[in-house]
């Protein structure tokens, strides 16, 4: 890509999203402090400038559950757009059966395990059951497109399933 086109892509703020899985469970962390506070979500957050994206997905699910994942598999791009926010979310998500340690609480977030057939969508971001459960009981590869109006309401939605990159 050269500077001139490079400089005209908006911007977009580049996130990372972990789900743990174990035997027909996932690992889910209640969402203590901060943006998305008092959900039910998987483990991740903001890529700094100088990691990659799956550097940061490990990094954030260590700080968030104190747990190492050995291997991670992407399961999916997400791009949420807020009213009012004129910068996109690109979160890109994964799996992973593969980590060492035991999941423990931090000031971040309060991790619980559930069965995969039990996950509580309801207590969850509400675009979380179009596009998780094709993730975790499919293994499908998710593109999905959001727009919320605040922090329950989505005005538009787009999720396919595609062929990992």
């Amino acid at each position: 890509m050269d500077p001139e086109t490079e400089s005209q892509q908006p911007p977009v703020q580049l996130l990372t999203l972990v789900y743990v899985t174990d035997h027909g469970r996932v690992l889910l962390g209640m969402k203590k402090r901060g943006f998305g506070e008092g959900r039910w979500n998987g483990f991740g957050g903001k890529v700094h400038k100088d990691e990659t994206i799956e550097d940061a997905a490990k990094r954030e699910l260590e700080e968030e559950a104190m747990i190492k994942a050995d291997a991670l598999v992407k399961c999916g791009v997400l791009t949420f757009k807020f009213v009012g926010n004129p910068v996109p979310m690109e979160v890109h998500a994964f799996t992973t059966d593969s980590y060492t340690g035991e999941p423990t609480e931090t000031e971040e977030m309060r991790p619980c395990w559930y069965k995969i057939s039990e996950v509580p969508y309801d207590g969850m971001w509400p675009d979380d059951y179009m596009w998780l459960p094709r993730v975790l009981e499919r293994g499908e590869f998710i593109r999905a497109n959001f727009h919320f109006d605040g922090m329950s309401t989505i005005l538009d939605s787009k999720v396919e399933a595609i062929a990992p990159p």
